[in-house]
């Protein structure tokens, strides 16, 4: 399978050890197979575009909302309801289709399938943290895929690259887990790595 030039990974250091924060966010992850099938189709730009910041593969995610930086002592009170949350959720039914780009910087993969669950499913977490007492950016949920970044002065590179993913159309999967992810992992020059805080499974709805 084709990887992403920078695809290599730093152990990731335990930031407990560094720091009293942590930058948060909730998200679904395609499975394994469904990121292979879109790793395939980027194999030419990988190896076309180099000096765009690719996003290792076990990083892509759907972000369902972004906390920020978040105390470490919060954290554990997202647990519970979160967990109750999903328990009561189906899983959803997905694709990674096309591609494009946000102000000619950001390289993104499209998503079809149950937009409207998925919506409905970003506003009931965004609901939960708030009852949790945590505020956080609402910015309007666009979902997406996030592939890349342009380096200064190297714009054209992402709008390329997205124009040849414009044809792909991924396998639908479900998505069987909600993902509270840490992401202030390798801070610093390189690029931005994520762990999972926690994943809970979805249930079968109500």
């Amino acid at each position: 399978m084709n990887e992403p030039p920078e695809a290599a990974a730093e152990p990731a250091v335990d930031v407990r050890e560094q720091a009293t924060t942590i930058r948060v966010f909730l998200a679904l992850a395609p499975p394994d197979d469904a990121k292979d099938e879109l790793a395939r189709a980027l194999g030419p730009a990988y190896q076309e575009y180099p000096r765009l910041r690719w996003n290792r593969i076990e990083d892509w995610h759907i972000t369902l909302a972004f906390l920020g930086e978040l105390p470490l002592t919060t954290v554990p009170l997202l647990m519970s309801p979160l967990a109750e949350l999903t328990a009561r959720r189906r899983p959803l039914r997905l694709a990674l289709h096309g591609g494009g780009h946000f102000d000619e910087r950001v390289l993104w993969s499209g998503i079809e399938g149950d937009l409207e669950g998925l919506h409905r499913l970003a506003a009931d977490v965004r609901d939960v943290v708030r009852a949790c007492g945590v505020s956080f950016p609402d910015r309007p949920l666009r979902p997406h895929l996030t592939l890349a970044r342009s380096r200064r002065g190297d714009h054209g590179a992402a709008v390329e690259v997205a124009e040849g993913l414009a044809a792909f159309s991924g396998r639908a999967w479900e998505a069987e887990r909600l993902h509270l992810v840490g992401s202030n992992f390798g801070r610093g020059p390189g690029p931005i790595r994520y762990r999972d805080i926690e994943a809970w499974r979805f249930g079968h709805g109500s």
